[in-house]
């Protein structure tokens, strides 16, 4: 497991900056940056990443963690 796979929770803090698929863009793979606000996923793996709010009030997976706080 890498500290970076956004597929664990425990990899994921509130204050983390991440990239998230929305799930209107899954088809042509666009990622949104931001800081993550709230975790939603309660179990501590999900295969297509943990589904968070990031600042900016947006909802999707985790793909990439970009730097821990």
């Amino acid at each position: 497991m890498n500290a970076f796979d956004g597929r664990y929770r425990l990899n994921i803090r509130v204050g983390d900056l991440v990239e998230i698929i929305k799930k209107n863009h899954q088809q042509t793979g666009e990622l949104t940056e931001g800081a993550v606000k709230k975790i939603l996923t309660k179990s501590k793996f999900h295969p297509h990443g943990i589904k968070v709010i990031i600042d900016t009030n947006e909802v999707g997976r985790v793909k990439n963690i970009l730097k821990e706080d």
